[in-house]
């Protein structure tokens, strides 16, 4: 059994914005069968699968906007005005660890893996990948 890690780095543009980064993670696969976590190294982000199908996108911010409103005053705005963020983040994940097979995701015929930037522009942002495998 092997464990390799790489990461990669992503810059964004949109104070919410969602980046397909399936393509990224496959060309970063260095195992032929196993699993691999897929981590975000921030706070105000997240990793998900779903379906990359622009109106479900569109949905996603809508509903974590209707959720998390900026009609409340939060506590943790006092020390860098972004508390929507990280409870935004709260509801999603930082992480998933998915199935690898024939050197790339295992996904489902829709599935794409997604980082989602929640707290953005920012630059730099840094996505782990640990594959356990053979």
């Amino acid at each position: 059994m092997t464990v390799k890690t790489s990461s990669l780095k992503l810059d964004t543009n949109r104070n919410f914005e969602i980046i397909d980064i399936t393509s990224q993670i496959n060309d970063l696969i260095d195992i032929d069968e196993g699993i691999v976590s897929i981590f975000s190294k921030h706070s105000t982000s997240a990793i998900v699968v779903n379906e990359n199908e622009s109106g479900l996108l569109r949905d996603l911010e809508f509903t974590l906007d209707s959720l998390i409103t900026d009609k409340f005053n939060y506590s943790h705005d006092r020390i860098d005005n972004n508390a929507r963020s990280h409870l935004k983040s709260f509801l999603l994940s930082s992480s998933e660890v998915l199935p690898v097979k024939n050197g790339k995701l295992d996904l489902g015929t829709w599935q794409s893996v997604f980082f989602i930037e929640l707290d953005g522009p920012r630059h730099a942002r840094t996505v782990t990948l640990t594959m356990v495998g053979e």
